[in-house]
């Protein structure tokens, strides 16, 4: 089973393709700029130099017609790991902010595409991302892996259609500056909560204006992800006036349990979802085939895969203890 937390294969509806490195050779001929989603990275964050990921930057924008980019995945930058580093190093975030009007067609962007082999999740460096929600206010789609020194103020943004947030613990100020952003167009939030020796302290409570969904006027699609409260977020989404209105709701990768599920499916309906997303779970198989008998006859499409043998499979010990998918 892949982990999930690698590298993307796809950002923003486009394949993605990797701008050679540094120390490579720009071939004669690359892909369209408007038809992949370009990846620019450094080889390795220890190795490399400060300013390595702004020339790697540089050197993309002399082979490669910017005014046609629509999609860009900021990989490895120097000091992306915060144990080998004293704060964020923001390069890539000032090189982007800085060349915003010569990418007047980019839509889909993301930071942080490294897989664990690259850094561990959980040790990824940010700073303050939203000046790149700024700069770019025709962006669609804005994706962040990793939590460490993350800063995410509440930032209003008229074009924004899906979030995605994903760590191995997410500190509670950002997932608050989320929930107090306008974001009137926005269709998909992705949130990945992790686990609290991670810096995972989020509290239901924090969440309650998503659960409302008043600043989410659009919201058809919400993940509450990796989670080790995914036992509370069910018993508040029980009864959630956002439910009604989605799509789909994943509450994936966390340690959802039959109390969780139980709440669910005596709250208010979910026959009306499209999809519910609960892989890597913790249900009885009882109640697994509570949530199939309920649902499933309605046309909701329910992912219970990753049961706890599964996890037993994969090396997890065989006590009781939970654990979310992604967390160092």
């Amino acid at each position: 089973m892949s982990r999930p937390n690698e590298r993307h294969t796809h950002w923003g509806g486009l394949p993605v393709h990797e701008f050679p490195l540094l120390e490579e050779e720009v071939p004669a001929s690359l892909p369209a700029a408007d038809a992949v989603a370009w990846r620019l990275s450094v080889e390795d964050f220890f190795e490399s130099e400060l300013g390595d990921w702004a020339r790697t930057f540089d050197r993309f924008a002399e082979a490669v017609d910017l005014s046609r980019v629509r999609s860009i995945l900021v990989g490895t930058w120097p000091e992306a790991c915060v144990i080998e580093t004293d704060g964020p190093n923001t390069e890539a975030v000032e090189a982007l902010v800085a060349a915003a009007d010569r990418l007047p067609r980019l839509r889909a962007l993301f930071v942080g595409d490294m897989g664990w082999n690259d850094c561990e999740i959980s040790w990824i460096s940010h700073d303050d991302v939203t000046p790149l929600l700024r700069a770019f206010p025709e962006l669609e789609e804005f994706g962040v892996r990793g939590a460490a020194s993350l800063r995410f103020p509440p930032q209003p943004h008229t074009a924004l259609r899906r979030l995605v947030i994903q760590a191995g613990g997410l500190p509670r100020e950002v997932v608050r500056g989320v929930a107090a952003s306008d974001l009137p167009v926005l269709e998909e939030l992705d949130i990945w909560l992790g686990a609290p020796v991670y810096g995972g302290n989020t509290e239901v409570s924090d969440l309650e204006p998503l659960l409302t969904g008043g600043r989410l006027p659009a919201l058809r699609r919400l993940g509450l992800r990796n989670s080790e409260i995914h036992n509370e977020i069910a018993t508040a989404l029980a009864r959630a006036p956002v439910v009604p209105r989605l799509t789909e709701l994943d509450l994936s990768l966390g340690t959802l349990g039959d109390e969780g599920a139980v709440a669910l499916l005596t709250g208010q309906p979910l026959t009306h979802l499209a999809r519910l997303d609960l892989h890597h779970h913790y249900l009885s198989e009882a109640v697994a085939e509570r949530v199939r008998r309920e649902l499933t006859p309605h046309g909701v499409e329910v992912d219970l895969t990753g049961t706890p043998q599964d996890r037993l499979d994969d090396g997890y010990p065989e006590d009781d203890i939970r654990y979310v998918a992604v967390a160092e």
